[in-house]
């Protein structure tokens, strides 16, 4: 009877046991993780932000849209190659228009992609907002880590069975082995080429920033600044209205004085033609007069 009443007891005891056992285990287990970095120490503690402690060694791909105004484009455009050339960097392409020939306003414009070493973007656009007025600014950060980790697998994986069949050729003792081996290193070749190729792009995306920048010569600097008041808002808005119209006058002068000549050439034609037909008409009426008065 004593040692029924011991069994509960001891499998209680042995249960308590098995419990801490897997706790411990799972801490440990845990503790590993944090340590190889795939667990941050606030995450595993459940407190503070886990991704101020994400790995650093991310592969990301940044990307810059920008649209700034400048009242010298020649100037700017020469302080950015000479900041570009500074910070290693390079243009990609460059497009530079002149305006238009039947605009008053000779304004320029350029459009240029500019790469930059990826640690030194933010120096390139500090030196950007320094040399320009900036009226719109968009950054893009794209994570490839995965995508080139997984490249890059594939392409260790890849110079692995080369070699090996590299190996097996050696070896081969028998035409048709030698055949059949010569076929898959052409196919595995022609795959590392291309993996190759890709991981190399996606090396240059993320050591290169890309920065597309559009640059507008302008008489007056937008102002991008929002009004505060409905008031404010008003005076801005009646003070652009006023603008709009004076360049739409100001567009249908320079476009009268541009076509005076068309028209005056145009004017001539009809004015010649008629001026013909009264000299017919007078010289018929004459010889009429004449006929009946002999």
């Amino acid at each position: 009877m004593k040692f029924r009443k011991v069994i509960p007891w001891l499998l209680c005891l042995v249960l308590l046991l098995g419990l801490t056992g897997c706790s411990t285990a799972n801490e440990s287990t845990r503790d590993n993780a944090v340590s190889d970095g795939y667990i941050s120490k606030e995450e595993s503690s459940g407190t503070g932000e886990s991704a101020t402690n994400l790995p650093t060694n991310r592969k990301l791909i940044q990307t810059v849209y920008m649209s700034v105004e400048t009242e010298n484009l020649d100037t700017v455009l020469q302080q950015i190659d000479d900041r570009i050339a500074q910070l290693g960097g390079y243009i990609e392409s460059s497009n530079v228009q002149n305006g238009s020939a039947y605009s008053g306003r000779r304004y320029r414009n350029a459009s240029i992609t500019v790469r930059i070493p990826a640690e030194k973007l933010d120096a390139f656009l500090d030196r950007v907002g320094e040399v320009t007025n900036i009226v719109s600014s968009q950054k893009t950060v794209e994570d490839v880590t995965l995508n080139y980790v997984a490249t890059e697998s594939r392409m260790k994986a890849l110079q692995a069975e080369e070699a090996r069949l590299l190996e097996l050729i050696g070896k081969a003792e028998s035409l048709e082995d030698l055949l059949t081996l010569d076929k898959r290193l052409t196919e595995v070749r022609t795959e590392l080429e291309k993996v190759t190729s890709a991981l190399k792009l996606l090396e240059n995306q993320v050591d290169y920033a890309t920065i597309y920048l559009s640059i507008s010569e302008v008489k007056e600097f937008t102002d991008v600044t929002e009004p505060e008041t409905v008031w404010e808002r008003i005076s801005v808005g009646f003070a652009e209205s006023l603008e709009g119209v004076g360049m739409v006058f100001e567009e249908l002068f320079v476009f009268a004085v541009v076509v005076l000549p068309y028209l005056v050439v145009l004017a001539i034609i009809p004015v010649t033609v008629i001026v013909i037909l009264r000299i017919k008409k007078r010289k018929k009426g004459k010889t009429t007069k004449e006929e009946k008065n002999p």
